[in-house]
């Protein structure tokens, strides 16, 4: 049988265009002889909807793209993924659903079983697992079909109280197939092919596991979709970051006529957890994240000039970089706002950067701004001593600098805040944490200083003075990040076992860390998440990033 996978990127709620590429997707499958095509879950509304599920204009635009799509499923069967109606009172409204679409009718449907509810996912608010489990046969062939979460209730710990394909087994199928939207973090792309060969390996079947590619607000989805034979051997794993389909022609005893790319003996065997922050772990896989981000956050929303704060900071430049590849260096706009204490290296390293990168910029000094609002600030603030105050006055003036150039001109503002930084809460509401989208906000700074290494890893676009000097805020005489925070190589460490691995005080003081440092950064984390609840979406790149995918309540007396 002559399948073919389709990884491309949707829109979530762009019915239309959704539909266009799928119909695309099916005359090319056509054209290369396919006997069935596969899509990603969800694909004809977009991943994830969320609570557009909950109108029902939403679901009548979904049925009736269904309604389009079965009349190019002729000659030819397609699995899509969409909501279908539950026809039972009882229980949710809506399944997670597979359409099996052929002869230009709807010849099944299969339901999700497993409903993550975790980290970023919310799918048990909205859908019903599944109530029974079939096998569609096709073509003399029987056809177990899952959808993404199904085949990850394998290992030590399941999350869910029935195994899907356990019970498709029972019908004895010959060939496992997988609608996902599976996130990208830096571990995912292992994560993936090992448990795609532990279903493999159990089930002695092969499978083709489809996953979309593209970026939705805070969410990457990386593609990398699979195919294994029946000996759990990775035959294909298509393009990561990049729309693309391919066909593969199965034999009858579950193998291919092709080389194999990877065998069972050399793939992963379980998730990849790893035990504490490795900053140069998948840099290229996380570069090509952001810019996936970037593209697709302006894309969609109709936009396609950016602006940000160049401060000559090794922040700033890299997602000077990364904006400048996903929109062009024309689109983007840096904006240089030096004040008395800034260094005079600042302004030219910002400068060399964008004469470099050949991005407009500007130079706004903000001095006189600045002393303005002390003058009229005098007759309250008296003759108090300078302070925190007057520093977040000028991340303020910088702020308000950025969005009113932006308003002008139809600019979306980049953050450059970087992930140590708004885990302590080192940055300023409505001033250097203003921004339309979080480039770096789930970076951590060792990671920056890993991914601009691979920016100048052919030559150097990032000036090596950025790299080098001690980073600093700027916002009094001398200052540097170290007069307020731990050396970044020590707490970058420890945040990544609180945040990422969710160990608690105790554990983390076992490891080595002094504890007076891990009770004041654990603190800090928890009194700053008033700041993080008012931060612009982040794009997520780790296996636990700030947003929606970390819920934590602000008044909260834990560890504060």
């Amino acid at each position: 049988m002559k399948i073919a996978v389709a990884q491309q990127n949707y829109h979530i709620g762009n019915f239309e265009q959704n539909t266009r590429k799928i119909i695309e997707g099916i005359k090319w499958a056509k054209k290369q002889g396919a006997d069935l095509v596969l899509f990603s879950e969800l694909c004809v509304c977009g991943y994830p909807p969320r609570d557009f599920l909950e109108f029902d204009d939403f679901l009548k635009k979904s049925y009736q793209a269904i309604d389009t799509l079965k009349e190019h499923a002729d000659t030819i069967a397609v699995l899509v993924g969409a909501p279908q109606l539950n026809p039972v009172r009882e229980g949710k409204d809506l399944f997670n659903a597979a359409y099996f679409l052929y002869n230009k009718e709807i010849k099944a449907t299969v339901h999700k079983t497993c409903l993550p509810n975790y980290d970023v996912f919310d799918e048990y608010r909205y859908f019903e697992p599944a109530y029974d489990w079939n096998i569609i046969e096709f073509k003399g062939k029987k056809l177990a079909v899952t959808i993404c979460e199904d085949i990850w209730n394998l290992g030590d710990n399941p999350l869910y109280r029935n195994c899907p394909m356990d019970e498709l087994m029972k019908m004895k199928p010959d060939i496992m197939l997988n609608l996902s939207a599976s996130p990208f973090d830096y571990t995912h792309v292992e994560d993936r092919k090992a448990v795609v060969k532990l279903n493999v390996q159990k089930y002695k079947l092969p499978m083709f596991y489809s996953n979309c590619v593209g970026s939705q607000t805070e969410i990457v989805f990386d593609g990398g979709s699979l195919i294994f034979d029946k000996h759990a051997n990775l035959i294909s794993q298509l393009p990561l970051f990049k729309e693309t389909m391919a066909v593969f022609d199965l034999k009858d005893d579950g193998t291919f006529d092709l080389p194999i790319k990877t065998h069972a003996k050399d793939l992963p065997d379980t998730e990849l957890v790893p035990p504490e922050l490795e900053p140069d772990l998948c840099t290229a896989e996380i570069y090509a994240a952001i810019v996936m981000g970037i593209r697709d956050y302006f894309t969609k929303m109709g936009f396609d000039k950016a602006i940000l704060g160049s401060s000559g900071g090794i922040d700033s430049a890299v997602t000077l970089v990364f904006a400048c590849e996903a929109l062009g260096k024309e689109n983007v706009r840096a904006v240089l706002m030096p004040s008395q204490y800034s260094t005079g290296h600042s302004v030219s390293d910002a400068e060399q950067l964008s004469k470099q990168l050949d991005n407009p910029y500007d130079i706004v000094p903000i001095k006189n701004i600045y002393d303005s609002f002390l003058l009229e600030l005098k007759p309250i603030f008296k003759d108090s001593p300078f302070g925190i105050a007057e520093e977040n006055i000028q991340a303020r003036i910088r702020g308000n600098l950025l969005m009113a150039i932006a308003n002008k001109f139809g600019y979306i503002l980049l953050n450059t805040s970087n992930k140590s930084e708004l885990a302590t809460g080192y940055g300023t509401l409505y001033g250097d944490m203003a921004g339309g989208l979080g480039v770096l906000g789930d970076c951590y700074k060792t990671q920056i200083y890993s991914l601009a290494k691979y920016i100048n890893r052919e030559k150097e676009i990032i000036p090596a003075h950025i790299l080098t000097k001690a980073p600093s805020a700027e916002l009094r005489p001398g200052q540097k990040d170290s007069d307020s925070l731990p050396d970044y190589s020590i707490m970058d460490k420890l945040l990544y076992q609180y945040i990422e691995r969710r160990q608690g005080p105790g554990e983390i003081k076992t490891m080595g860390f002094d504890a007076a440092l891990v009770d004041k950064v654990l603190r800090l984390v928890n009194i700053n998440e008033y700041k993080r609840n008012q931060f612009c979406p982040i794009i997520r790149i780790s296996p636990k990033a700030f947003g929606i995918g970390r819920r934590v309540p602000i008044v909260g007396k834990y560890l504060s």
